[in-house]
């Protein structure tokens, strides 16, 4: 297996530039998440990766290996796609094996390294049936299998559970943890679903309009995003942003939480605007009529209750047990000024 090097990528359609210059170290093994809004260039910068794309500047490397210029075939990886793209008229063993046919491997070998990835992946009573007979699961587990078998260097996935219901989606991020756990190689994984984000990565890189904004463990950037964007990207329900301002004190004073708040933090001077971000966790309802509460939305074990606050900007705040307010009803809010993080007016954090 091998890590991933990428030195000032560039990509360019014509006359836009849709990557910027970036700089990335994956390595090898590492579970790798590329994540952002649409349009953020996480596809492109795997198809790079993949060399289903041209390089427009830049170095990749695989390895030891300058493989930016170098054909997909020559690259040692394998791509999971957001379709299965499977051949209908053929079997779960035969549409593993096919890619190892076509390069011409031996018949034992390629029997061989399909049992081994039905193994792995818990198809081996499925190899005989065709697509059709296979459930969405199923189906994009044959599709990790055709990967598997072979033999890449780095594993490449692109949305590979878009297609799938909610229940599919949680059964196949197990399945896809748990795969990585047992063969151990370096894997890319591109999604727009923080969640995925969070439950697989080692590492995840989040990016926006081709450019990185923030790289770390899930849980690093949860609890110490560098700016408001990955606050608000990193965490469900998102950061709740409040609007303040530096008051004569050396305090941020937030309307919609009808408080000031005081920090150890280097503010800018009197007057400066200052975002506030709290988690909806470290909010709660109290006593009071200062917030109305818009929806309820009860979940079992913990709610999330919709607010607005008297300046108009909109709360969630997450709430344990059974008893919620009612829709309309007028409440109070408590937070946990310990926990608010600070954003000046470029959306920089504040340190």
């Amino acid at each position: 297996m091998s890590g991933v090097t990428l030195q000032k990528v560039v990509k360019r359609f014509g006359e836009a530039q849709v990557i910027h210059g970036v700089d990335l170290t994956i390595e090898d093994g590492e579970f790798c998440v590329f994540v952002g809004p649409s349009g953020c260039g996480k596809s492109t910068l795997l198809r790079m990766v993949a060399g289903l794309e041209e390089t427009s500047g830049g170095a990749i490397r695989i390895g030891s290996r300058d493989v930016t210029n170098a054909d997909p075939s020559e690259r040692g990886v394998a791509m999971v796609f957001q379709t299965y793209a499977l051949y209908p008229h053929m079997t779960v063993a035969e549409n593993m094996g096919f890619g190892l046919k076509m390069t011409g491997h031996p018949k034992a070998q390629i029997d061989a390294k399909v049992k081994e990835a039905a193994r792995i992946l818990k198809l081996d009573e499925l190899l005989s049936r065709k697509p059709k007979a296979l459930s969405g699961g199923q189906r994009q587990r044959v599709a990790i299998g055709r990967a598997i078998v072979r033999g890449p260097e780095v594993f490449l996935f692109d949305e590979p559970l878009s297609n799938l219901d909610a229940e599919l989606r949680v059964e196949m991020r197990v399945e896809i943890a748990r795969l990585h756990r047992e063969i151990g190689a370096t894997m890319i994984y591109v999604t727009h679903d923080q969640v995925e984000a969070m439950t697989l990565a080692d590492k995840i890189v989040v990016l926006r309009k081709g450019r990185v904004e923030q790289v770390g463990k899930p849980l690093e950037l949860y609890h110490d995003p560098d700016n408001r964007f990955v606050a608000g990207f990193i965490g469900s329900p998102a950061m709740n942003f409040l609007a303040g301002r530096v008051d004569a004190a050396g305090q941020v004073s937030v309307p919609g939480l009808s408080a000031s708040l005081q920090t150890q933090i280097a503010l800018p001077g009197t007057g400066a605007t200052v975002e506030t971000g709290l988690r909806p966790q470290h909010l709660r309802i109290t006593d009071g009529y200062t917030h109305r509460v818009e929806m309820t939305e009860a979940l079992g074990g913990v709610s999330f209750i919709h607010v607005t606050a008297p300046s108009g900007e909109k709360l969630v705040i997450e709430a344990k047990g059974d008893v919620i307010p009612s829709m309309g009803a007028q409440v109070g809010v408590a937070f946990d000024a310990e926990n608010a993080l600070f954003f000046d007016e470029s959306g920089k954090r504040l340190r």
